[in-house]
C-alpha cells in the first residue's frame, strides 16, 4: 500500500514540474469572482438569500454486491444560506440544511453554521455562534455540496460546533491567525462539557496557499488528542494541486505517523467549461490508544478515483453537472464505517443554485 501511495505522489509531482505557470483560465477567474461576490454581499448588502440543491444518482456496492441503501436516485443536499450586515462594524451568515432531520434535543442540529462577527477595523474579526470547527485542510474545508467522495477522517467528524473565535489578518489580507474554542466534536451527553482549541493560519500567495492548523480535541474529560493539520494547494496554471497531511496523537503513541490521514487531488480545467480531476486518500490509524474517534485503531484504507465536471452556462456556475467513480481497498477498524474494503461507488448528478434576494 505504501508503494501505491507514493507512486501516486510521483505521478502527481511529474505533472506538476511538467505544467508551466500560465494565466488562469476563464473558469478560474469566475470562481474567484464568484466567491468575491458573495464576500461583497455579506458587508454590504443588508440581506443576501440563497439556497443551493444537488442530486445525484449512485450505484455502491462491495465487491460486486449491491448496497440498496447507496444506491438509487438521491437528493443529496437542500442548503439555505442567509447573509449580510447589521450596521458598519456586524456581518451574520446562517446555513441551515433543509435535507437534514431535526432532533426533538435542538433545531440547530440541522444548522451548519449560525455566527455574528463584530470588526472594530480592518484587520481584527471577533465571532460567536455554531462555526466550522478550524481545522487545516482543503478537502476538510471544503463545503460537503462539493465533496464527492472523501476520507475516512472527513466522514467521521462533526465538524459544526457552538464556539467563539479571534481573527487577525495580516500583510494586506494575504494571511489570517485564527484562534478558537468550540465544543469538542467528540462529545455526547455524558461529556457536553468538553472543547476543542484551534490555532489555524490561512495563507494566499500567488501559487501557493495555505490552510495549517494545530488544535487540541478533547476526546474524554481531560483527554486531549493532538491535530497536526497541513492543507497545501498549489495553482499551476490550469492545473490545481491539493496535498493534505493531518497527524494525530493522544499521550503514549510511538510514532508520529501511526494515525494520519493523506490526501492528494489533482484538478485540471479543460476550458471555461469543463473540469477533470483525480483523487487519493489514505487513512491509517496503528495506535492501540482509543483516543481517535474518526479513524479508528486497526484501519487502513486506500480510496482513489476520478471524475469531471461540466458548467453549462459560460456566464455563471449557477449550474453543474458531474460524474465519478471511487474505489476503496483495505481494511476498516470501524464497523460501521462509510469506507470499506471492495468498496466502489459511481455517483452522476446536479447542482444548481438559487438567488432568491439580494438587497
Amino acid at each position: 500500500m505504501k508503494k501505491t501511495i507514493l507512486a501516486a505522489l510521483l505521478i502527481f509531482g511529474a505533472a506538476a514540474a511538467q505544467t508551466q505557470a500560465r494565466t488562469r483560465t476563464q473558469a478560474q477567474a469566475e470562481t474567484r469572482a464568484e466567491a468575491k461576490t458573495e464576500e461583497k454581499a455579506q458587508v454590504h448588502n443588508a440581506i443576501d438569500i440563497m439556497a443551493e440543491v444537488r442530486a445525484d444518482y449512485q450505484h455502491e456496492d462491495v465487491d460486486g454486491s449491491m448496497i440498496p441503501a447507496g444506491s438509487g436516485f438521491k437528493g443529496r443536499y437542500l442548503n439555505l444560506h442567509i447573509n449580510g450586515n447589521i450596521g458598519k462594524q456586524f456581518t451574520y451568515s446562517y446555513r441551515q440544511r433543509l435535507n437534514k432531520a431535526n432532533t426533538s434535543q435542538s433545531f440547530f442540529n440541522a444548522t451548519d453554521w449560525a455566527h455574528l462577527t463584530y470588526s472594530p477595523d480592518s484587520r481584527w474579526m471577533i465571532s460567536a455562534g455554531k462555526q466550522v470547527v478550524g481545522i487545516g485542510g482543503y478537502e476538510y474545508d471544503r463545503a460537503p455540496i462539493d465533496v464527492y467522495t472523501a476520507c475516512e477522517f472527513w466522514n467521521n467528524f462533526a465538524c459544526y460546533q457552538f464556539g467563539a473565535s479571534v481573527s487577525y489578518i495580516l500583510n494586506g489580507g494575504s494571511d489570517k491567525i485564527m484562534l478558537q474554542a468550540t465544543q469538542s466534536p467528540y462529545r455526547n451527553e455524558a461529556t457536553e462539557d468538553t472543547y476543542a482549541y484551534n490555532l489555524m493560519w490561512t495563507g494566499s500567495h500567488g501559487w501557493f496557499n495555505s490552510l495549517y492548523s494545530v488544535n487540541l480535541i478533547e476526546y474524554a474529560p481531560g483527554r486531549f488528542l493532538n491535530y497536526l493539520a497541513l492543507g497545501n494547494h498549489f495553482a499551476l496554471g490550469d492545473l490545481d494541486i491539493y496535498l493534505d497531511f493531518m497527524n494525530r496523537a493522544a499521550g503514549g503513541q510511538k510514532s508520529f505517523f501511526d494515525d494520519c490521514s493523506i490526501i492528494l487531488e489533482g484538478v485540471y480545467s479543460l476550458n471555461s467549461q469543463w473540469i477533470v480531476f483525480g483523487k487519493m486518500m489514505y487513512d491509517v490509524n496503528r495506535s492501540d490508544i482509543p483516543a481517535d474517534r474518526s479513524v479508528l485503531p486497526g484501519t487502513e484504507l486506500l480510496t482513489f478515483g476520478a471524475g469531471v465536471e461540466f458548467f453549462p452556462l459560460k456566464d455563471n456556475r449557477d449550474v453543474r453537472l458531474h460524474a465519478n467513480l471511487f474505489y476503496t481497498s483495505g481494511q476498516n477498524g470501524n464497523p460501521a464505517g462509510t469506507l470499506v474494503n471492495g468498496r466502489t461507488l459511481i455517483d452522476a448528478g446536479v447542482k444548481w443554485k438559487i438567488h432568491i434576494l439580494s438587497r
